[in-house]
This record gives C-alpha cells, structure tokens and sequence, in this order.
C-alpha cells in the first residue's frame, strides 16, 4: 500500500487542544473487527464491551518534562527537545536554533544550568550536562511538557497532570501513550470489580511518532526506535488469558508495538531492548486480540498499524464516520474501540 492510501481530510477544529474536564467523559467509538460495523458509545461503555476473562495491557511509560529553552553565546536563541536520557549526564535532542550549534559549544539554560554539544549523530545532537546534576532533574526544574505539534499553544500547568496517565511509573517517554489519558482510578476500580486484569508493558515513546512519512512506498520508510520492555510477568498473565478464553485486548498502539515487537520470534517472550518495528496491513498479529485507541494523524504510522488490525477499509470508513459525528481527534481528543 502507498502513504497517500492513509489520507483523510480532518476539519481543523475537530484536533482537541484542550482535554476533557473529567478524564472519563470521552466519547468512544466501537468497530467490530470481523464486520467492520460501528457504534457511537460513551468511554465508560468499555465496562460492558469487556469480558470478565479479558486482560487489559497498559503503557506504564511516564512523559517527561523534555522542552527546554536556552541561548547560545552569540545570544541565539535555541528550543530543546530531549529525545532520550542516555545516563545520568548525557542525553540525545533536537535543537531548533538559526544555526546549529557545534561540537564542544554551550547552551545556557534557565537557573543557572547549562548544556555541552558533545557532537551530533543523524539529526540528534548529544549533549552532556555538567556538574553534580542529573538530566531528569534538570528537567524537572526547568523542563516543559512537549505537548504535539498539533496542539496549537503553549504547554500549561494543567498539562503536567493531563498529558500523563494515571498509572505512569517508568519515565521517559516524550509523547504520551494518549489511549490510557482515559482512564481514571474510578474507572480502574470498576473494571477491576468486574473481575478484569491488568498487565503493564513499558514502551518509552518518542517524538518521532510524530514524524511525517516522507516517501509513498511505505517499504522505503525508516522507522524510529524506541526503547520497550516486556516482563515474564505480562508473558505469564497473556497465557493465563489465553488459556480461559479471554482477549489480550492492547491499550493504545505503544501497548500493541511492545507485545509484537516481543512476539517477534512467533510467540510473545520475555524482553528488553529498542524496537523500530513498523506495522502495515498484511502484518499478522501474535499477541493482541482487541485494540483500544486514540484517533491517529492522516498518513501516520500508526494509522496504518490500526489499519492492519482491523480491515483497511472498515477503518478508513469508520474514520469517516467520527468526523461526521463530530469525534474530537488526536491526543486529547476520543477513543475507539475494535473489538
């Protein structure tokens, strides 16, 4: 298939900037996987489109604060975005700046913190923090969340409790896994008294997830890496819900990029490691029976992963039916299920 089979015109107020007030209140839209038939439904309708058998595999992957601003000594101005901490004092970034900063330059920072360019490798920059003072620290002083392109305004207090799931423990992401923004505690507890268990994988995402797909065979597109792991713990819970009939039913597309990129071998295993597994119509899936996500970007990866899911065109025109209906797309826009 080509990129622009993935095209879909999305009314520009239609991208959420803002979430809702209360996490919960999404609306959600069920696709049948096997008709391709769809429902307009209530986020908190998962509680009876869910088996009691079922298992629930969430993202535990925490977003950091990775926006930074500085100056270079020529006094430009320079826009920071940590893509990964490799250590405690080095990390690998973007940098916006008029010119790109060289080897062995300083960007000042606010409160008195400072970056050394190490060198650059492909289109990141490596940078080295001095001083007795962590990376993530640095952050958490002085760091902005890094909200997406398409949310047009400036990252807010709010943002800091909002653009992150409840249940994020594991950080270092710089995108948020946006399928688990929905759930609260309440939620949580209601799905548990349901009898439904939970598992966590961890898949650090990054900000090339909202990087463009340049070329039109998708056969020629790199993917980004990103850092996943898969414990035995979430290996053994995947077989006991097999094993009495349930789905492994994937929270956002991280959660289905974690388990087959474990599952590469033909069965799911145990795992740490980056993976750039790109997943295209065709793709046969060993561990995920049921996806619930976010709407995705025309043209995006991760549209197409939901399209292999699910029947290329069921999903294309199940699209079609969310922006006739109003859905709020995007980050903090709404959900669906396929199921």
């Amino acid at each position: 298939m080509k990129k622009s089979d993935f095209n879909y015109r999305l009314p520009e107020e239609l991208i959420a900037q803002y979430p809702l007030a209360e996490r919960s209140a999404s609306r959600m839209l069920h696709m049948d996987k096997l008709s391709g038939a769809v429902s307009d439904r209530q986020f908190t309708d998962l509680l009876e489109l869910l088996s009691a058998d079922d298992l629930l595999v969430f993202n535990d992957t925490k977003v950091i604060p990775a926006r930074v601003f500085g100056r270079k000594a020529s006094g430009g101005k320079v826009e920071i975005l940590i893509e990964r901490i490799e250590d405690q004092q080095q990390a690998l970034a973007h940098i916006k700046a008029s010119k790109s900063p060289k080897a062995g330059s300083r960007i000042e920072l606010e409160a008195g913190y400072c970056f050394e360019v190490v060198g650059r490798e492909a289109d990141l920059f490596r940078l080295r923090l001095p001083g007795p003072t962590g990376v993530l620290d640095l952050l958490t002083d002085v760091g902005h969340i890094p909200l997406p392109p398409y949310i047009d305004r400036n990252d807010e207090n709010s943002d800091l409790e909002r653009y992150q799931t409840v249940f994020a423990e594991r950080a270092g992401a710089v995108a948020a896994p946006t399928a688990g923004l929905h759930f609260d505690q309440t939620m949580l507890d209601r799905l548990e008294q349901k009898g439904l268990q939970r598992t966590f994988v961890t898949l650090h995402v990054g900000s090339g997830t909202f990087r463009p797909v340049r070329v039109e065979d998708l056969s020629q597109h790199t993917m980004h890496k990103e850092f996943y792991s898969v414990s035995q713990s979430t290996v053994d819970a995947v077989a006991a819900a097999r094993a009495r009939g349930g789905r492994v039913v994937a929270v956002g597309t991280t959660a289905v990029r974690a388990l087959e990129s474990a599952s590469t071998g033909g069965q799911l295993a145990a795992g740490v490691g980056d993976t750039d597994l790109f997943i295209t119509p065709g793709y046969r899936f060993k561990s995920v029976d049921a996806l619930f996500t976010n709407f995705h970007l025309p043209e995006s990866t991760l549209l197409m992963l939901v399209s292999a899911f699910a029947d290329y065109d069921a999903v294309m025109a199940a699209y079609r039916h969310a922006i006739e209906q109003r859905y709020r797309f995007f980050s903090y826009g709404d959900a669906m299920l396929i199921s």
